[in-house]
C-alpha cells in the first residue's frame, strides 16, 4: 500500500489541480487578440472566455459581457464549458473521499477501507484530469487553426491565454495524483498485514500495562487480588456444576429402582391372580372342568 507520505502528496497535487480548474474556468482570457491597436481610442487588447467576453482599453477601462445565448456558441466552446465543470466537480468528489482514504486520519474505517477510498479518489482525480485535458486540447487547437487560417483578418486572430495554460497545468496535477492514489489498492498481503498490526497493538497493551503495574506496587496488589477472586469463583462454579451433577445422577438412580420395584410389583400381581382366575373357571357351577381331572380328585355326589 502507497505510504502516508506519498498520499500527503498527492493530495496536494490533487488540491493544486483542483483550485486551478476552478480559476481557470471562471477566468476571461482563454484565447486573447494578437495586435494591439495604434489608436489611442482603440482597445488594447481583447480576451474571449468560457462565461464572458472582455475588452481592456488604452484609457485604463475594463468591460465586460456575459455570453447569454448558449446554442450560438461554437461546439468546442460548449464541451469546454461542461467539461471544465464536471472535471471541478468530480476532484471536489475526490478530494472528500481522499480526505478518508488519507492513512494519516483517523476517520474513514479500517486500513482496508481506507485503501478502498483511496482508490476511489484516484479513479475521480483521473477523470477530472481528462476532463480537464481533452476540452483543453480541442480549445487550443482551434484557436492555432484560425490563427494559421490566411482568410482571417489580423485583427480577428487570437492566440491561447493564460487559462488555457493553467488548465494544462491543473490536468496535470489531477492525472499524477490519480495514478498515486490508484496505487492504495489493497493487495493479497493487506489481511496479513492487518492481522500483525492487531496482534502487535494487543501485544504493546499487554505490555504497557503490565510496565504500569510494575510501577506501582499497590496495582500490583490489587491486581493479584482480582485474579485470586477470579480464580476462586471460578472453583466455586465448577463445584456447583459438580454437586448438580451428582444430584441429578442420584434422582436418576431412585427413578430407575422405583421404576424397577414397580415392575416387580405387577409381575407379582399378574403370577397371583393367574391361578384364582383358573380356579374360579374351573370350579364355576355353570362350567364343569374336564373329565380327566374328575376322576382323581371328586365323585359323582359332590356334583349330585
Amino acid at each position: 500500500m502507497l505510504s502516508s507520505a506519498l498520499q500527503i502528496l498527492a493530495f496536494a497535487l490533487a488540491l493544486l489541480g483542483v483550485l486551478g480548474a476552478t480559476v481557470a474556468t471562471l477566468s476571461p482570457n482563454w484565447k486573447v487578440s494578437a495586435d494591439v491597436g495604434a489608436n489611442i481610442m482603440t482597445a488594447v487588447s481583447q480576451m474571449q472566455g468560457l462565461w464572458m467576453d472582455c475588452t481592456w482599453y488604452t484609457t485604463g477601462v475594463f468591460s465586460c459581457s456575459l455570453k447569454h445565448s448558449v446554442l450560438a456558441l461554437p461546439a468546442h466552446l460548449q464541451a469546454a464549458r461542461t467539461a471544465m465543470v464536471l472535471s471541478c466537480m468530480a476532484g471536489s468528489l475526490g478530494l472528500c473521499l481522499a480526505a478518508l482514504g488519507l492513512k494519516c486520519t483517523r476517520w474513514g474505517g479500517g486500513r482496508r477501507a481506507k485503501a478502498h477510498t483511496a482508490v476511489a479518489a484516484g479513479g475521480c482525480f483521473v477523470a477530472a484530469g481528462v476532463l480537464c485535458l481533452v476540452p483543453a486540447s480541442w480549445f487550443t487547437g482551434e484557436v492555432i487553426t484560425a490563427f494559421m487560417d490566411p482568410s482571417v483578418p489580423d485583427s480577428g486572430k487570437y492566440e491561447p491565454g493564460g487559462a488555457v495554460y493553467v488548465t494544462f497545468i491543473s490536468a496535470g496535477f489531477l492525472l499524477a495524483a490519480g495514478v498515486l492514489f490508484c496505487m492504495s489498492c489493497p493487495g493479497s498481503g493487506s489481511q496479513h498485514e492487518d492481522y500483525y498490526n492487531a496482534t502487535t497493538a494487543a501485544a504493546t497493551a499487554t505490555s504497557f500495562s503490565a510496565s504500569s503495574y510494575s510501577a506501582d506496587p499497590e496495582k500490583l496488589r490489587q491486581r493479584e487480588k482480582e485474579e485470586q477472586e477470579q480464580e476462586e469463583k471460578k472453583k466455586k462454579e465448577e463445584e456447583e456444576k459438580k454437586k448438580k451433577e451428582e444430584e441429578e445422577e442420584e434422582e436418576a438412580e431412585k427413578r430407575r429402582v422405583q421404576q424397577q420395584e414397580q415392575e416387580k410389583k405387577k409381575k407379582k400381581t399378574a403370577e397371583d391372580s393367574a391361578p384364582r382366575e383358573r380356579e374360579k373357571k374351573y370350579y364355576s357351577p355353570s362350567r364343569l372342568p374336564p373329565s380327566s381331572t374328575l376322576k382323581g380328585r371328586y365323585s359323582l355326589q359332590d356334583y349330585v
